[in-house]
């Protein structure tokens, strides 16, 4: 009798490499397929038919959209996470909750091998490995683009397409594919191939959740978004009068009517964790709404060094995200942090999208610290303006001293005190 095969959970998606990857691990291991459904728009049920067609024992199909919103996105959002201030780490934030699910497909089936095809250049190997390390710390990582005996068998896309070929597996792909895709409910995004030189202008049909804003509708569409503690809870449409709530169907409301106005289209080059430079190009319409909703009630509901405190731990939770650590220690203490500041953040925000923009109108909250009476410059509403003048007098101080030290001007009387000359 054969010795039985250990088992692996592949992270699957049904393109060409996890296909190719499938095939050839199962030459040694008994591999059980995993697909995640982050709101990736595919059918599921033709990958799981190829993925057991290619040798996979078993799959599992989770569905993972609302959880994905909930506990992912919104939280993101709710941080203010922005990597290199324009990514919203659409990718980055799906990455740990399928390497969570991973691992527990992995319990479940008694094994501690678990297969990805991430290339060893990118960041989500490290999103990856990194959660699966920390959730199953005996974890046997099978990672065949750092594989040496993959990588002399498979330089790139024409190898892989060619053993696809000849072993049967239907596969998408083509030599003429100009770039790589990767989608889910928060974004869809484009690297890779043609996308490589960043002087090359993406052609308008790459884009599937988009509209050119050239090509979207001259009438805007006006939406009020309310907010609680932090988190969305309810879009209307001011104008049809429509409101939908709940996490999941508000998000992909937004994604919709965002999509239609061509908001949350981003080109850039970032720096990877790897230090390799990546060109990417990026579709966010629903988060880019929320960020830029949320962030405008924050200043209204938010005190000033609360809200200077959180810009300066933003970044921070978008680099710990990008970079993987998700689940890691420094990620709960700053999520700590977060969720305090958020407690006061409740209220509405109205706001535009026309022509790509997101353009804010109004905002209002039973929480605003904003007071008409104080900032009026035509009303003295209880704010004693001579008092500013001993304020600035002491917040000078420190400058004039400076200010002599560099003129040589100043010197000490017979008390100890500072006399500038002159």
């Amino acid at each position: 009798m054969a010795p039985l095969k250990q088992k692996v959970v592949l992270a699957y998606s049904g393109g060409l490499d996890t296909s190719c990857i499938l095939k050839w691990l199962a030459g040694s291991y008994e591999v059980i397929a995993f697909i995640a459904d982050v709101g990736q728009q595919e059918d599921f049920g033709e990958i799981s038919q190829k993925a057991l067609a290619t040798g996979a024992s078993k799959v599992y199909l989770l569905d993972l959209k609302q959880e994905f919103v909930e506990h992912y996105i919104f939280p993101a959002l709710k941080a203010g996470a922005v990597y290199e201030g324009r990514y919203l780490l659409g990718t980055a934030l799906a990455r740990p909750l399928i390497a969570s699910k991973q691992v527990e497909i992995a319990k479940e089936e008694k094994t501690s091998f678990l297969a990805h095809g991430c290339t060893g250049k990118g960041n989500d190997q490290v999103r990856f490995e990194l959660a699966w390390m920390q959730f199953l710390p005996h974890v046997k990582v099978i990672s065949p683009w750092k594989d040496p005996e993959w990588l002399s068998s498979f330089k790139g896309r024409s190898d892989l397409i060619a053993f696809a070929k000849e072993n049967g597996i239907p596969v998408k792909a083509t030599l003429g594919k100009p770039y790589s895709v990767d989608d889910n409910l928060m974004h869809t995004s484009y690297e890779s191939g043609i996308l490589e030189d960043p002087m090359h202008l993406p052609d308008s049909a790459m884009f599937t959740k988009t509209c050119a804003p050239e090509e979207t509708p001259d009438e805007p569409m006006k939406l009020c978004i309310e907010f609680s503690a932090g988190i969305p809870v309810k879009v209307t449409d001011v104008t049809a009068g429509a409101e939908v709530s709940g996490a999941l169907e508000l998000f992909s409301y937004l994604n919709s009517v965002g999509g239609a106005h061509g908001v949350g289209r981003v080109d850039m080059v970032e720096n990877r964790l790897v230090g390799i430079k990546s060109r990417g190009v990026y579709e966010t319409p629903a988060g880019t709404i929320l960020h830029k909703a949320h962030q405008d009630l924050e200043g209204v509901t938010l005190d000033r060094e609360v809200l200077h405190l959180k810009e300066f731990l933003s970044p921070m939770v978008a680099r710990l995200i990008y970079n993987g650590l998700w689940f890691s220690p420094e990620m709960a203490v700053l999520m700590a942090a977060i969720d305090k500041t958020q407690e006061t953040v409740s209220g509405k925000v109205h706001l535009s999208l026309c022509k790509g923009n997101v353009i804010i109108t109004g905002r209002e909250s039973a929480q605003s610290l904003y007071d008409s009476a104080l900032s009026s410059m035509d009303a003295l509403g209880g704010f004693d303006q001579e008092d500013a003048k001993g304020f600035i007098s002491i917040l000078g101080h420190r400058l004039k001293l400076h200010g002599a030290r560099a003129m040589g001007g100043a010197h000490h009387d017979a008390l100890g005190k500072t006399v500038l000359n002159g």
